[in-house]
Order: structure tokens, then C-alpha cells, then sequence
């Protein structure tokens, strides 16, 4: 009997405020961090040990909280027979989320959920890599039943029941080759960009940035606003002068105004031929997002990213509060969570376009945008994942962006695995860049 042995968890932080990535009106000195989970085996694969490798992502302060609570979900693993672990996700799932005492801390939301998303990642990585297959292709070759028997659909009934589920699955199961060829044809999934657009960039550089990101074939850019609106004016009339009128531009607020404030503001930058707002208010401010929506219209309303679980979405859903949903796959308990929202979304015809960026975050979401097309909508019509262009080197799988597009992953797992030197020099407090800020 194969079991998991121990578990590893580690802190880590990278000093990204140092150079304002990531910098937004809400969160101005972010030093993007992982609270990372291995899972250890006695298991081999083609001679190689077998590990499972997740994480959750946080912008630094608090990630010990994450790793903490982490290691208190993971520590139900070591010892469990590994068939019964990966043979049955949604039983491991429910045995992790039924554990009383740490979901009263959410429940379903906060630190203890950020958690249970970084040990369930490390999970479903654990199980695609025993399959030999990329998430993707493991979570497409699954029978409708046993994936959906692995989603969480508790609270979810009145929106998504498992019948539905399990027909909106079969249903496609005919078409899943020739979407993969298709796919794999077009050189990927379609992305955009963030990475000229963080608020403490200078104007040279959020230039030089769109300028490149033009010339590397982006078809949609977005902007981070939300500060002061006489510069945000001056900063999207800008972008659109650089990136002409064709190329769809997007902002993002990331919470900063309350509902009438966004509404105003808005309105205010209209004439620059916006695609979408995101995050315009309080991610679980439901009706404030069916308000916006509604007057800020035909601009598009996104959200999701602080999304807490499956029922915020629901009722976003129900609201029709959104134009674009927006999961996040460090935020939600894993794919147990997210392949639901993904099944609600498609039923009702909203595009997921998820969010990306963080610490590792694109190379869990390009897995979860193909499943999406192959398994469920079969079209990339309005939709885009996003692609920030840092950290990817500290990945061993690093996610792959070609002409605007992640191009489809090839090796077994989830994309999660972050090298050894990497966590030696950024592990927080310890490692040996955090030493020498320390000092």
C-alpha cells in the first residue's frame, strides 16, 4: 500500500514591491507570496519520487497564517492510503472541509479557505501526475460522473444539480478530441496582459510596456485605476493613444469605490472605448455589482477574483450582477470548487475569463481555461485569461505565452512545482534574500 507520508510547508515571499509589480490603488507595496504545500509519498514515477505540489497565494503579511492553517488541513493526509486519497478527491475534499473546528473560522472563506484551496491544489496535482497526465487532459479524460462526484455542490442546488452536471458533461464527450486539436492548432488558449498596466509604473514604462505588448499580438490589455480620476483620465486616454482603437482595454478598480463612486467614475472614462470594469466595488457586494451593470452598460462588469466560494458566484450569477466571471484558482478549495462555477457559468452563458498574475497563479489557470473550452463551451468568444509576464521562473513547469496565447501544457500535474533554489532564497524569514533584507 502506497501512502502519503509527511507533508511540507513552506512561506515563501518575493520582493515585488521593490520594482511596484503588482502595485494597485488598493494594494500599493504587495511582495506577491505562496503559502506552498508538498505532499510527500513512498511512491515512485518512472524511477522519480511522488509528490504533490499546491499553494494559495497571498501579497505577504499573513502568509503565515495561510502556511499554518495549510499544514493543520494537510496533516489529515499523512498516513492515508494514496488510492483512497487520489482515488476519490471529492471524498478527500469533504474529509478536509468537514473538519469543524477550522471551518468555523471562515466558514468557506478567509485564511482557512485559502488553505484548504493550497492543500486540495497539491491534491489534484498529486493525482494528474500519478495519471501521467496535465491537469487538463486528466480532468477532460474523467468520466462526467467521477468529476462531478468530486465537485462541491452543496448550497448549489437551487442554480446546478448533479444531474445537470453530469448531462452538460456528457454532452460534449463527443467533441473533446477535435476541440483538443483545435486548440492545440490556434498555438492555445487566447490571453491578455497586466503587466504594463500596475499603478506605480511611470508613464516611460507603462508605455515601453503597451508598446510591446502590441507588437507581441495582444488583442486585449488592462489598466489598474481607481486612485484619482483626473490621472486615471490622464492614463487611459494615454493607453488608448498607444493601443489604438482596435484593442480592447480594461480597468481595474480592485475595490476601491463604493457603488455610486464607481458608477461616476466610470461614466467618466467611457469615452475611451472601454471593454470592462473589474472590481469596481466590494467583491461580496452583490446587488451594488447588478447596480453598477446596469448603469455603467454597455462597459462590462468583471469580478471574481476575491470571489470567496461557489455561492458568491451563484447569486452573481442569478443577480446577473456580471458580464464576465472571474475565478481565481488560489482563492476557491481547488477544482472541487471551481469546475462547479465553471458549470453554472457556461449553463447561463457568462464567460470565465479568469484571473492570473500572483505567484504561480498562470500556471494553474491555463490548465483550468482549457478544460473550460474542451470539456464545456467550445468557443473562446469574449473570453481571455490573464497573463502576467513575472515569477514564472521559479516554476519547474513554467507556463508557456506565445502570440497572446498559453500554449497548451504537456507534462503530468498541475503546473504547481517551484524549484529548490527558489524556496532557499525566498523562504520568509530564512532564505537567503529575506536574511540579507533582515540584517
Amino acid at each position: 500500500m502506497s501512502t502519503i507520508t509527511s507533508v511540507e510547508i513552506h512561506d515563501l515571499r518575493f520582493p515585488t514591491s521593490v520594482t511596484a509589480d503588482g502595485s494597485d490603488a488598493m494594494n500599493q507595496d504587495a511582495d506577491y507570496s505562496a503559502a506552498y504545500v508538498v505532499l510527500l509519498t513512498d511512491e515512485t514515477v518512472d524511477g522519480e519520487p511522488l509528490r504533490g505540489h499546491g499553494f494559495t497565494f497571498t501579497i505577504g503579511r499573513g502568509n503565515e497564517l495561510c502556511a499554518a492553517a495549510a499544514r493543520s488541513y494537510a496533516n489529515h493526509l499523512v498516513g492515508q492510503d494514496l488510492d483512497d486519497v487520489v482515488g476519490d478527491l471529492g471524498g478527500t475534499y469533504r474529509l478536509l472541509a468537514s473538519d469543524s473546528q477550522l471551518r468555523w473560522l471562515g466558514p468557506e472563506k478567509g485564511v482557512v479557505h485559502l488553505a484548504l484551496a493550497a492543500v486540495m491544489n497539491a491534491a489534484w496535482d498529486l493525482a494528474a501526475r500519478r495519471a501521467g497526465k496535465p491537469l487538463w487532459r486528466y480532468l477532460v479524460e474523467l468520466p462526467a460522473e467521477t468529476l462531478v462526484d468530486a465537485l462541491d455542490l452543496r448550497y448549489l442546488s437551487d442554480e446546478l444539480t448533479r444531474d445537470e452536471a453530469i448531462a452538460m458533461l456528457r454532452a460534449t464527450a463527443p467533441l473533446r478530441a477535435a476541440r483538443t486539436a483545435e486548440l492545440e492548432a490556434a498555438g492555445g488558449y487566447p490571453c491578455y496582459t497586466t503587466s504594463a498596466g500596475w499603478l506605480g509604473y511611470d508613464d516611460d514604462k507603462m508605455v515601453r510596456l503597451l508598446r510591446e505588448a502590441v507588437a507581441e499580438g495582444y488583442s486585449h490589455v488592462k489598466l489598474k485605476v481607481g486612485r484619482d480620476l483626473h490621472e486615471d483620465r490622464r492614463r487611459v486616454a494615454l493607453a488608448r493613444a498607444i493601443i489604438g482603437p482596435d484593442i480592447k482595454l480594461m480597468i481595474d478598480a480592485n475595490q476601491m469605490w463604493d457603488v455610486p463612486q464607481a458608477i461616476e467614475w466610470v461614466n467618466a472614462l467611457a469615452e475611451y472605448d472601454l471593454h470592462w470594469i473589474e472590481e469596481p466595488t466590494s467583491p461580496d457586494d452583490i446587488l451594488g455589482h447588478a447596480a453598477i451593470r446596469a448603469a455603467v452598460a454597455p462597459i462590462g462588469v468583471a469580478t471574481g477574483e476575491h470571489g470567496m466560494n461557489r455561492v458568491l458566484f451563484k447569486q452573481l450569477l442569478q443577480a446577473e450582477a456580471i458580464d464576465y466571471c472571474q475565478i481565481d484558482s488560489a482563492r476557491m478549495a481547488s477544482v472541487n470548487e471551481i469546475v462547479a462555477v465553471y458549470l453554472m457559468a457556461a449553463k447561463r452563458g457568462v464567460p470565465v475569463c479568469p484571473h492570473a498574475g500572483g505567484v504561480g497563479l498562470c500556471e494553474l489557470v491555463q490548465h483550468l481555461s482549457i478544460f473550460d473550452y474542451i470539456a464545456l463551451t467550445g468557443t473562446t468568444e469574449d473570453r481571455v485569461t490573464e497573463y502576467v509576464d513575472h515569477l514564472h521562473e521559479h516554476f519547474a513547469d513554467p507556463c508557456i505565452v506565445a502570440d497572446a496565447r498559453y500554449v497548451v501544457p504537456t507534462r503530468p500535474g498541475y503546473s504547481a512545482e517551484i524549484i529548490e533554489g527558489s524556496i532557499a532564497e525566498f523562504e520568509f524569514p530564512d532564505g537567503g534574500y529575506w536574511r540579507q533584507v533582515v540584517a
